[in-house]
């Protein structure tokens, strides 16, 4: 979808990093898990620590997710998977709730933010 619509999934200014609103895309441009939030909220926190990865990060700098769902009620489910991912490093969270995405068979979106803590001293 990157370059289809143009944006880019992660921005890296110095030590900081934002990830855009992250679906649970699968390689083949198709939904992963439908109708399955915890197997989205999976896909879209995967996508997301690629992309950290790709900026010279990774989820351990992670300090703000925002999880965006289509039914609220799900909340519980999307947070479950997103602690197996965030336990220890605990990034402040924010949980919201949308009438729908641009498809329909999405259930839940991501964004991140993280700060590279020893940013000061990459080559």
């Amino acid at each position: 979808m990157e370059s289809i619509v143009g944006f880019s999934r992660a921005v890296r200014v110095g030590p900081f990093i934002s990830v855009g609103g992250t679906a649970p895309v699968g390689e083949d441009g198709k939904t992963v898990g439908v109708g399955d939030v915890a197997a989205q909220t999976r896909q879209c926190i995967e996508i997301i620590k690629a992309a950290l990865e790709q900026v010279g990060s990774g989820l351990h700098d992670v300090v703000r997710t925002r999880v965006i769902l289509t039914n609220i009620e799900d909340w519980k489910t999307a947070i479950d998977v997103r602690k197996a991912y965030f336990r220890d490093v605990r990034p402040v969270d924010t949980i919201m709730a949308v009438d729908r995405f641009v498809n329909p068979e999405w259930l839940v979106e991501f964004e991140a933010d993280a700060i590279i803590a020893d940013w000061g001293t990459d080559p």
